[in-house]
């Protein structure tokens, strides 16, 4: 059973989080200083007060839009502030302990990763990096999975991405996958264990045909120049393709 209390400080944390999450999102990939200077809107330059700092709330106080010169507020602001408050409020709520602050961290940063890569083909090294770490230092109070393991995940994570990018660049001449996928996969590893990644893989290769599957029935042409983010799949894969790979082993023990 979900606990209310942990849950709405799960929820909190996770809205404030958001919202700092969300500018980096529109922010870094322009160039633009996350930590410098006070929030203004992109249509007048008015400074945001504090009601226009909580993205869901501005959006129901003011239909999204500056109360100067009723520009309109990008949505992406609230859709990440209340997914990371879904997250906080579900990690907190069914482990109120270091353990789901864990899995809300984890679920916060995968969900930047995620939306970075869908919109700009990008996973910076700012943000795969750190969660590298925090599968090694926090990881363990999350998963159970061995600090060799963590360790074997990392590098083999990275690693097998790191070949299929050399070895396509090396075949066809261009290339196809970029190393912030294997710094993403290898950061997985130190969260999950190696043996959740063929798992993760799977899982993650399956969202993208299905992603694939979509845009042709919208009538778009799919070839072999068109961008995919694989980074985005690993991300929605990683929790299911790690809960697979814990039910399956305990199955065949």
């Amino acid at each position: 059973m979900i606990q209310a209390f942990p849950a709405l400080l799960g929820a909190t944390a996770g809205a404030i989080a958001g919202s700092f999450l969300a500018t980096i999102i529109l922010r870094w990939p322009q160039g633009r200083g996350v930590l410098r200077g006070r929030s203004a809107c992109d249509g007048c330059g008015r400074v945001l007060g504090v009601v226009d700092l909580v993205p869901m709330v501005s959006a129901l106080v003011q239909r999204g839009r500056c109360r100067s010169c009723g520009a309109p507020i990008d949505p992406l602001h609230g859709r990440v502030e209340a997914g990371c408050a879904i997250i906080g409020a579900l990690a907190l709520g069914f482990s109120p302990d270091p353990g789901g602050v864990g899995w809300a961290m984890l679920g916060w940063l995968l969900l930047t990763l995620a939306v970075l890569d869908r919109r700009h083909f990008w996973l910076p090294d700012g943000l795969t990096l750190p969660l590298a770490f925090l599968g090694f230092t926090i990881g363990p109070w999350v998963t159970d999975t061995t600090m060799a393991g963590r360790a074997i995940g990392a590098m083999t994570g990275y690693l097998t991405l790191l070949l299929i990018a050399f070895g396509y660049r090396r075949f066809r001449g261009r290339d196809g996958l970029g190393l912030g996928d294997a710094k993403l996969l290898g950061a997985l590893g130190a969260w999950f264990g190696w043996q959740a990644l063929p798992f993760i893989l799977l899982l993650a290769a399956s969202v993208g045909l299905l992603a694939v599957g979509a845009v042709m029935a919208t009538g778009r042409r799919i070839d072999g120049a068109t961008r995919l983010p694989l980074g985005t799949f690993l991300a929605i894969a990683a929790v299911p393709g790690w809960w697979l790979a814990t039910v399956l082993t305990s199955a065949g023990r």
